[in-house]
């Protein structure tokens, strides 16, 4: 069992390494990114969404259900560990 486990965990980083390869280099200026979607940020955000605040209109109108989705997300996990965590009452054994 620890040798399939091993052999899935060597073919699953494998895979990762390979789809990494075709990412674009870090902080690379002539990434997709860089060249089309921060410059329209940038130009458009006071305009389209009339917040002055260039962070606050990226994280609340452009991503809003981005930002609505992780917010979920790290709600859930907090609930289940909080659910997972508690203390629970013991039971007494010869009485009410």
């Amino acid at each position: 069992m620890r040798i399939l486990s091993l052999i899935i965990v060597i073919i699953t980083g494998a895979i990762l390494i390979y789809g990494a390869q075709d990412m674009p280099k870090w902080a690379d200026p002539h990434s997709p990114p860089a060249t089309h979607v921060s410059p329209r940020y940038i130009e458009k955000t006071l305009e389209e969404t009339a917040t002055p605040n260039m962070v606050t209109s990226v994280l609340a109108d452009y991503r809003g259900y981005d930002t609505l989705g992780e917010t979920t997300v790290i709600f859930t996990a907090g609930i289940s560990c909080m659910l997972l965590l508690r203390k629970k009452k013991e039971k007494k054994l010869g009485g009410k």
